[in-house]
């Protein structure tokens, strides 16, 4: 039986289970999975993961997933960028569908169990401590900024023989002050005539936003102010979507139960709390729910939480908007994994679409670059190959503007752009940017 008349649920994670990590039981679980996937493949151009695991069965002696060995199913699990996409758009064997097929959370749970043994590298465990890192490189941008940089023939090879990181990939630079340091000067009073005057949002600037690129926050901040909603700048800590790729479990727990208790006092002063990262927005609204089931706190940060398209869309809707100029561009828009993860629809065309005179087409494919997944050497090539289909749709009829709103995306994107012998534009940044630009801002 193929597919489901009712809509797709997820289960909550069981990681405080011992049986969770019983290695049989989840070979076995691999197995099953697997031979439903082989039997089905409609998942074979989403991402490597898939091409590797039928490759491995059509190569194999009696073309079964019997035969495949232990480090042939890692080799599956190592390409998973825990997208979602499988689970979010093609797969027809969801729960509650008896095949019961979660393949991003058995994937999860394979690096789970290698973690608790200690297989987690020492490059992934490091770039996984994203405020350490953020502190560090904001204390000293310009040295790290130097160091790097894509070009650097000093550093770069150095990073890449001892850390892995492929020479090539872009590496976010980092700002002098972290966002969260400029806000007393950056936040505006709200617009006492905007539309939206009594509303408050508390933004979540994740790691990327705080230590790196703060553009979509002060494009947000502007757009919101202007429209009368009262504005704060928070980062009680890393959402730790670095450390759920690496399987380490009871680093997401403790992140989720401290940040959702940070946000608690805000939340129940009426606050919306909206994550400047799509990735981060993914956490507080669905993966830590399943990581903690029982903490109602985190619950009760999930049903207060809204990405940033999702809550300028939903301010327009309530006519809490300010009227928007007329920005007369075509714009080319990548639909992010974790937007698309969070089950809401393309709320970054919907908000374009509300500027006048703008064009916005949709790109509903993988950037390819899967988190830190892809800044490394074994992975690089993947994550630009991967990604060519939608640094071609994106440049189809030359658009005078390309977002995405994933911020590491963009850069990659970029990347593979000129790797399909296109010239990029200078910048891919997030939607926000682009009805803050039609507003003057």
């Amino acid at each position: 039986m193929e597919g489901s008349l009712e809509a797709p649920v997820r289960h909550p994670i069981p990681w405080q289970d011992e049986a969770w990590y019983d290695e049989a039981a989840l070979d076995a679980e691999l197995r099953r999975v697997f031979d439903i996937c082989h039997g089905c493949r409609r998942c074979f151009n989403l991402c490597d993961a898939f091409p590797i695991l039928f490759d491995a069965i059509d190569e194999s002696p009696n073309e079964e997933v019997g035969d495949l060995t232990t480090p042939q199913m890692a080799s599956v699990v190592d390409a998973c960028t825990l997208c979602d996409m499988c689970f979010m758009t093609k797969c027809p064997y969801v729960p509650p569908h008896p095949f019961d097929l979660d393949f991003p959370h058995l994937m999860l749970r394979h690096r789970a169990v290698g973690h608790r043994k200690g297989k987690t590298s020492l490059a992934d465990r490091e770039l996984a401590k994203m405020d350490r890192n953020g502190k560090l490189g904001t204390l000293g941008a310009g040295l790290a900024n130097w160091a790097t940089k894509q070009g650097n023939g000093l550093t770069r090879p150095v990073l890449e023989g001892a850390l892995g990181i492929d020479r090539r990939a872009h590496l976010p630079p980092f700002m002098d002050v972290p966002l969260t340091n400029q806000a007393p000067a950056i936040v505006p009073a709200p617009n006492a005539d905007g539309p939206a005057f009594g509303r408050k949002a508390a933004i979540y600037a994740g790691c990327h936003d705080n230590f790196n690129d703060g553009t979509p926050g002060l494009a947000l901040i502007k757009v919101l102010a202007h429209s009368g909603v009262q504005v704060r700048i928070e980062h009680p800590d890393c959402c730790a979507m670095p450390k759920l790729e690496n399987g380490d479990m009871k680093a997401v727990a403790s992140a989720a139960e401290r940040v959702s208790a940070a946000f608690a006092p805000l939340v129940a002063d009426g606050w919306d709390i909206v994550p400047l990262t799509t990735s981060c927005a993914l956490m507080l609204k669905f993966e830590w729910p399943l990581i903690e089931p029982e903490n109602e706190g985190v619950q009760t940060l999930a049903k207060h939480t809204f990405d940033v398209s999702e809550y300028v869309v939903a301010l327009a809707k309530a006519g809490a908007l300010a009227e928007i100029p007329a920005l007369p561009a075509s714009i080319g828009v990548h639909f992010a994994c974790h937007a698309r993860a969070q089950n809401m629809g393309p709320k970054a065309m919907e908000m374009l679409r509300l500027i006048p005179e703008a064009k916005p087409a949709l790109t509903e494919r993988c950037s390819g670059h899967g988190g830190k997944w892809g800044v490394f050497r074994d992975n690089f090539d993947r994550a630009v190959k991967v990604g060519k289909p939608a640094a071609r749709n994106l440049v189809k009829g030359d658009p005078d503007l390309i977002v995405s709103e994933c911020p590491l995306a963009g850069p990659h994107l970029r990347q593979v752009i000129a790797a399909n012998g296109k010239e990029p534009p200078a910048r891919i940044g997030h939607p926000i940017e682009v009805l803050a630009k039609a507003y003057g801002f």
